[in-house]
C-alpha cells in the first residue's frame, strides 16, 4: 500500500525538525519515500533534535515528545510498564493511530458540544485537587493559560472520544450465553476464579429539613441584587459567578456550563435556559433540585445551548436538622413497634424520590447492569459508614448526609442483606461471571481486528526500534 501524497507532505513537514546530520540539499535530491526511509534512519545527535517523528500509522504520525510525555505521565501515575516502557508505549500510540485512522475511514464524529463539555470536566477535576484549588494555581502549574489549556485538550479528548467510539462499534453486537459463561468458569482452575468483594443490599427513608422563608427570601434577594448589578454594568455575571456561585464546577468558569441539550439540564433550569433569547438580559431567579439560579444565554448551537448561571443554596438550621432527624427516630419507633413496615414508610414518608416507588431499596447505577447490590466503595460515604456496623434487617439511627444534589438531608436506612467477600459462583454472582466472560470476548474481538488491521495499514518506523518485543505481530515489515 503506498502513502498518500499528503501523508508524505505531513511526515516530512514534522520530520525536517529532527534533520541536523543530512544536508538540506542532498535530502532533497532524494524521492519522497527515500527521504522517509534516510530521514528515520539517519543517526540523530539527540542534543540538537527539536522532536522527531519516529513512527507513521496510515495517515499518522508518532512524535517522540508523545512518547516522552505518556512516559512521564505514566511515572507521576505510578505506571509500571512491562518491558523496555518506550516500546510499550509506542505501540500503546500506535494502536490508538489505528483506531483513529479507521474511525476517520468509518466517519465517525465527535460534536464540539460534547469535546468542550469533556474539556470542562477534566480542568474542573484538576481544579479540585487539593494540590492545585484554583484556576490560578492550575495556570501557574501547567505554564499556560486556561485558554491554551483547553486548545491543547482539545484534540486530545476528541481522540479518546473517537478511539472508545471505535472500539464500541466493533463490540456492540457482542454476547454470551449462560452456557458459555458456565463453560468458562467450569474450565478455571480454582485459585483462578476471581474474589467477588463484600456486597450490600441497602433500603433508605430520607426527610428533608426544611428550609425557612426568611432563608430563601434572603437567597431571591441576593440574586436579584446580582441580577441589577450585572444590568447596570457594575460587574460581570463571570466576576460574580467566580466569586459567589455554590456550583464549584461552573463558578471557576465564570458560571459557563458548556454546551447541554435540555434533557441534560434539571426540567426548571432547562425550561428557563432555552426560553432567553438575548444574551445582555438574564433569567428570573429559578428554583431547580439543586437550589436557586440566575442564568445568562451565551450562544445557541442546534438544539443545544451554552449559559452561565449563578447557583445559591438555601442553608438549613441545625434546629431544621435536629427538628428532621427526631421525625426520623420517631417514624422509626412506630416501625419497630410493628405499626408500620420500612417499605411501606418509605412509599408514604420518604422524601427521596429515586427509591419511594422502590420501597425504599437503592439502585447501583455504577453497575453494567440494574442492580440492587452495592460494594461498599460504591456506597455514599456516610451510608457506607452507617451501614458497616448494622445487621442484616437491623435499621440505624438517624443520621445527616449530603445527596447527589449537594443538599443536606436526613436519613435512616435499613440492611436488607449482606453477601460476604468469596470466590465468584454461578448461582450467587453471574451477573459477575457474566462481565467477565462479555469483557474478555471484546477484548479478544478487538486485539484480532488490531492483528488483521497491522497488516493491512501502512506502516513506517524508526529502524532503531525494530528490535522491541511488540504484542502485535506485523509491525516490523
Amino acid at each position: 500500500m503506498r502513502i498518500k501524497k499528503y501523508s508524505i507532505a505531513l511526515f516530512l513537514a514534522a520530520v525536517a525538525l529532527s534533520v541536523t546530520a543530512l544536508p538540506s540539499r542532498m535530502v532533497s535530491a532524494l524521492s519522497p519515500m527515500a527521504q522517509q526511509d534516510t530521514l528515520l534512519s539517519e543517526a540523530i545527535n539527540p542534543a540538537s533534535v527539536v522532536d522527531e517523528v519516529v513512527w507513521v500509522v496510515g495517515d499518522e504520525p508518532i512524535l517522540k515528545s508523545e512518547v516522552e510525555m505518556m512516559r512521564l505521565q505514566g511515572e507521576a501515575e505510578g505506571v509500571k510498564w512491562k518491558g523496555d516502557p518506550e516500546c510499550k508505549i509506542l505501540e500503546q500510540i500506535a494502536v490508538q493511530k489505528l483506531f483513529l485512522h479507521q474511525a476517520a475511514l468509518d466517519s465517525i464524529k465527535v460534536t464540539e458540544g460534547e469535546i468542550a463539555q469533556g474539556v470542562d470536566q477534566q480542568i474542573n477535576y484538576w481544579i479540585s485537587l487539593p494540590q492545585i484549588g484554583s484556576k490560578e494555581k492550575l495556570e501557574q502549574y501547567q505554564r499556560k493559560s486556561i485558554t491554551q489549556i483547553r486548545q491543547d485538550l482539545h484534540d486530545d479528548f476528541k481522540n479518546r472520544q473517537l478511539v472508545q467510539r471505535m472500539q464500541e462499534q466493533l463490540v456492540s453486537n457482542v454476547k454470551v450465553s449462560p452456557a458459555e459463561v458456565r463453560e468458562y468458569f467450569n474450565k478455571m482452575p480454582q485459585d483462578s476464579i476471581p474474589m467477588i468483594p463484600t456486597t450490600v443490599e441497602v433500603e433508605i427513608l430520607t426527610q428533608k429539613p426544611k428550609v425557612e422563608q426568611e432563608e430563601v427570601n434572603r437567597i431571591k434577594n441576593q440574586l436579584r441584587d446580582y441580577t441589577d448589578r450585572v444590568t447596570k454594568g457594575e460587574t460581570s455575571f463571570e466576576t460574580l459567578a467566580r466569586l459567589y456561585s455554590e456550583d464549584p464546577g461552573s463558578a471557576r468558569q465564570g458560571g459557563e456550563l458548556g454546551y447541554m441539550g435540555r434533557g441534560m439540564l434539571d426540567p426548571a433550569f432547562a425550561s428557563a435556559a432555552f426560553n432567553l433569547t438575548d444574551p445582555k438580559k438574564l433569567s428570573k431567579v429559578v428554583e431547580s433540585e439543586f437550589g436557586y439560579h440566575i442564568i445568562q444565554l451565551i450562544d445557541r448551537r442546534g438544539d443545544k445551548i451554552n449559559c452561565r448561571h449563578i447557583l445559591l443554596k438555601p442553608h438549613v438550621s441545625m434546629a431544621s436538622i435536629d427538628a428532621a432527624k427526631q421525625r426520623l427516630d420517631s417514624i422509626s419507633t412506630d416501625i419497630k413497634n410493628g405499626k408500620f413496615t420500612f417499605e411501606n414508610a418509605t412509599a408514604y414518608i420518604s422524601d427521596d424520590k429515586d427509591t419511594r416507588n422502590n420501597h425504599g431499596l437503592m439502585v447501583n447505577s455504577s453497575a453494567n447492569a440494574r442492580t440492587s447490590r452495592f460494594a461498599m466503595k460504591d456506597l455514599p460515604t456516610e451510608i457506607a459508614r452507617v451501614v458497616e456496623n448494622l445487621k442484616v434487617d437491623e435499621m440505624s439511627k438517624p443520621f445527616e448526609m449530603v445527596d447527589a444534589k449537594g443538599k443536606t438531608v436526613c436519613a435512616i436506612v435499613k440492611l436488607k442483606s449482606r453477601i460476604n467477600e468469596h470466590r465468584a459462583t454461578i448461582t450467587e454472582d453471574f451477573q459477575a461471571m457474566k462481565d467477565i466472560v462479555t469483557a474478555k470476548r471484546r477484548q479478544e474481538i478487538i486485539h484480532e481486528w488490531v492483528v488483521k488491521k497491522v497488516k493491512d495499514t501502512y506502516v513506517k518506523m524508526n529502524p532503531r526500534y525494530r528490535n522491541c518485543n511488540f504484542e502485535y505481530e506485523g509491525w516490523n515489515r
